[in-house]
């Protein structure tokens, strides 16, 4: 484990206050510090057919990072889905979730059966969702979710910059990690590194 209690192929995730240290670029602060909702962006955004790729989808346990972000237990499991946001035939973001098994209960089981439905527009359509602070991170490929983000990508890229938010729908927890992949339009791969 590294001095912020992780595993060292795990991120650091850091709110933006301590970013002082680690200049986010330009291209990208734009869609880390973006309060509305990815999915209405991307849609509004892509003229070739929005869509939602299911990787995977399961019970497993979470990163450390992610339990200790939930406040879980570390061998307690999760639903964890895996997806890709897709322009046409090019990735965009790749987003991973993580939902306690306790969210899951009542109105909010639905969130165990989305399949290709974008989870934003879900979440966002809850007038009672509260997001906790947006925490960012630069991952590299020695980082377990950097080659799960970018499969499918032509060229691998030396780094990528992600987000993630807890959100509570229905007064219940859900992690939300959201990765930028460089296809995204308007990125550069220069930007990147």
């Amino acid at each position: 484990m590294n001095r912020f209690g992780q595993h060292a192929d795990e991120p650091v995730w850091r709110a933006r206050r301590h970013l002082f240290a680690h200049p986010v670029p330009d291209a990208v602060a734009d869609w880390l510090f973006d309060p509305g909702s990815l999915t209405r962006r991307l849609v509004a955004l892509c003229r070739d057919g929005f869509r939602v790729a299911v990787i995977r989808q399961g019970w497993g346990r979470p990163l450390l990072n992610e339990a200790t972000r939930l406040g879980l237990p570390v061998s307690q499991v999760a639903l964890i889905r895996e997806v890709q946001l897709y322009c046409g035939d090019t990735p965009w973001v790749y987003a991973r979730t993580v939902i306690p098994h306790t969210t899951l209960r009542g109105a909010q089981r639905h969130l165990a059966h989305l399949g290709t439905r974008p989870l934003g527009a879900v979440l966002f359509a809850d007038p009672g969702l509260r997001r906790e602070e947006v925490e960012v991170a630069c991952m590299t490929p020695r980082h377990r979710l950097f080659h799960t983000a970018v499969q499918g990508l032509g060229e691998t890229p030396d780094a990528i910059w992600g987000r993630r938010s807890v959100f509570y729908t229905g007064g219940r927890p859900l992690l939300v990690n959201e990765v930028f992949l460089p296809t995204l339009v308007g990125f550069e791969e220069e930007s990147w590194k």
